[in-house]
Formats: C-alpha cells, structure tokens, sequence
C-alpha cells in the first residue's frame, strides 16, 4: 500500500548544482527543469525549499534549514569549480545530520578510486574485467589485447577516449605513458570485453528493484577502438561516438541473461554500499556480465537513462523524483517512524 504524507508534514530542501560559469541557455535549462520537477513534488503534497550550490560556501546556508523537519533531495555532482566533490559536498550533509536522497559520503568516495571498486568486487566473486594498476608508464606484465587503458581515478568517462584501447603493446604503453605522465593520474588496464554494453539502474535498499536495462548499440562503429561510451560519447553533441552509439531500452534478454543480469547488479549494487539508487555498468561475453563501472550517484536528470529507464517501467520522472524521496524518508527520525518497506510499483 502506497505510502501518504500529509501534506503539511513533508518539507523537502531541493539540493543542487548551479555553476556561474555556465552559458545563459544552460542556466535557464537547469532552471526549467528544477521548476517541473518543483511543481510535480508540489502538486504530490510537499512543500518544497530550493538551495542552489554555487560555491565551496554552500554550508553556511545549510544552518537556515532544520535537518529534523524536511528531507533533502540531493540533485547535486558536486561544488562548482572542484572536481570529484559530490562526496565532499554529502559528508557536509552528514555532519549537520540531514537525511537525504542517495548514497553517503563514503559509498560516493569509494566509486572514484576504480581500482578499490574492483579490489571489493573481486572479494565479493562479483565478475569484473581482469585488471591491472600501473603507477609508472612500464606496462610490464599484460599480454591480453584487446585491452583499454582508464585513469585509476575519476568519473563520468574522463580521459577515455579511442585511443584508451589498445591492441598491441606499443599501443598500451602510449596510453599508459599518457594518463601517468601527462595528466597526472595512475592508470588502470583491463580486459576489454568487445561484447554487448548494458546500463542498469537499480532503486531501494534492502528489497532492490532493477529497472529495464539500457544498451549501448556499437553497430554503426567498426574499430575496435570505438566500441566504447567514451567522454565524447556522453558530453559532446556532434561528436562520432555521441551521434553514432544508440541507447536502446529495454535491450533484448533471454529469460537466463535477464536473470543473471539482474543477479550479478544486485550483488555489485550491495558490494560497494549503494543507498536508494545507482547504475550498473556491464558487457556480455560469452555468457559472463562483467561489471565495468559502478555509479552510486547516477544523473537523475529527465532525459537521463535512469529516468527513460523508469519511464519506461512506467513512472515519471516526478513520480522517480517522489519514490526517491520517500526512500530516503524511512531513514528520518521523524517522517520514518512506522513507514513499512514499499516496493517502488505500489506508488501508483
């Protein structure tokens, strides 16, 4: 049964970033889509405070707000101007003891540093592409190619690019070369799974639910090199791999892989701690999902694949925005009391 708050009890601090530096038409993007969101959470019975995140003083503006009477629904990748701080930015959440929406501080950490990612995942028999961390630009020791080469650290794709796959060894140590002495960061070599690339979003805690699974069509891309969700593929419009790469949702499984599927995603979800919801990055080879990626804090955005995916599943992105709020809720010591575990298919 569908979980209802009186309208009068529920606040919610709408948490997110608003960098200056954008253009005047991402600004008015953002603002847009935080005002349909505002207006669905309104009309749903809460009473909603906006708190934008421009700068590392975001923290003084969180003591007007009383953590014990509203929830926070965190919409935040970070402070503006710091890279990685989306973590920094839920640790100061934590330490003024609001509760919010999504994974801690440290779950968020953790998904940054990609080589503990696949330290956890191997103890926990979690299947994962054979791996390999380089802190010097001596590649001495892998001989399995294809291969791709990422930064042991960082997010949303940085620093990969065609060239971070490798089919021979000269390739490998240009790429390895590259991210340790060029940009500074150890690099982390894996198996590169030339298979078929699924994006899972899950949501709850305790009971998970795996929403429909998005995949990555590479059909339209021949080299090897490009089989990939690149920075490009994601970031930049016009680009080879943001114009040819194709999200298909649901992608087609068999009954057996839609099960495996769902059980190694479910095991990778609760082998790093993530809370409410996340995405699961995976390929298929010969019958094996390995786990590329996980993201605890995924974009939550409308046209995001969180969002088609649950569209998709048959909730609106207010009606994800509201499920998520509500999840966050059981942990309130004031909204949480007596609030049962809902599946997310009672809300409507």
């Amino acid at each position: 049964m569908p979980v209802n708050f009186p309208p009068a009890a529920m606040n919610v601090l709408l948490l997110y970033d608003f960098n200056p530096q954008w253009t005047t038409e991402e600004k008015q993007e953002v603002c847009e889509a935080h005002a349909r969101l505002t207006e669905h959470l309104g009309s749903a019975g809460f009473s909603i405070d906006l708190l934008p995140v421009v700068d590392h003083h975001f923290p003084e503006k969180l003591n007007s707000y009383d953590a014990q009477s509203c929830v926070l629904f965190n919409w935040c990748d970070g402070i503006p101007g710091h890279r990685h701080s989306e973590w920094i930015v839920a640790r100061h959440l934590e330490q003024r003891q609001f509760v919010f929406t999504g994974s801690g501080s440290e779950t968020l950490a953790l998904s940054y540093e990609k080589h503990r990612v696949k330290e956890i995942l191997d103890r926990h028999g979690v299947p994962t592409p054979r791996w390999k961390l380089y802190s010097s630009s001596q590649s001495n020791g892998w001989h399995q190619f294809p291969a791709i080469v990422k930064p042991a650290v960082g997010h949303c794709s940085e620093w990969v690019t065609s060239e971070s796959v490798a089919v021979n060894e000269k390739e490998l140590h240009d790429r390895i070369s590259y991210l340790i002495e060029k940009v500074g960061l150890p690099a982390l070599v894996e198996d590169f799974i030339d298979g078929r690339e699924f994006h899972v979003s899950l949501w709850g805690n305790g009971r998970v639910e795996m929403l429909p699974p998005a995949e990555m069509d590479f059909s339209a891309l021949n080299d090897v090199h490009d089989r990939l969700c690149s920075f490009d593929a994601k970031f930049m419009p016009g680009s080879v791999h943001y114009e040819k790469i194709r999200t298909v949702i649901p992608g087609t499984l068999r009954e057996a892989e839609q099960t495996e599927l769902e059980r190694v995603c479910m095991a990778a979800y609760k082998a790093i701690g993530c809370r409410d919801y996340g995405r699961i990055d995976l390929r298929l080879r010969d019958g094996v999902f390995y786990v590329l990626d996980i993201n605890p804090n995924p974009d939550i955005s409308e046209d995001a694949s969180m969002a088609s995916a649950a569209e998709f599943a048959g909730y609106s992105h207010g009606d994800m925005a509201r499920y998520l709020i509500k999840l966050a809720a059981k942990r309130h010591p004031v909204f949480g009391r007596g609030m049962a575990p809902q599946p997310a298919r009672d809300l409507n």
